[in-house]
């Protein structure tokens, strides 16, 4: 497939640009809040943990039969 060049921008990503060009301490306090949640190191003991707490799923999680 060839690559499709368009000049097409969305309402959303329209709204998003402006709010961010109006108000730019967005963009800090967006990367504030990603490095609190996503951006930060991981221990070995920590990840151990969290695969240790893991609950086995079923296949089809809408199966209300019992087995």
């Amino acid at each position: 497939m060839g690559r499709v060049v368009s000049d097409y921008v969305s309402d959303h990503t329209k709204f998003i640009d402006e709010a961010l060009a109006k108000n730019p301490a967005w963009a800090e306090d967006q990367a504030k809040g990603r490095a609190l949640w996503w951006d930060r190191p991981q221990t070995l003991d920590e990840l151990r943990r969290q695969q240790e707490s893991r609950v086995a799923q079923k296949a089809y999680p809408y199966d209300v039969t019992t087995k």
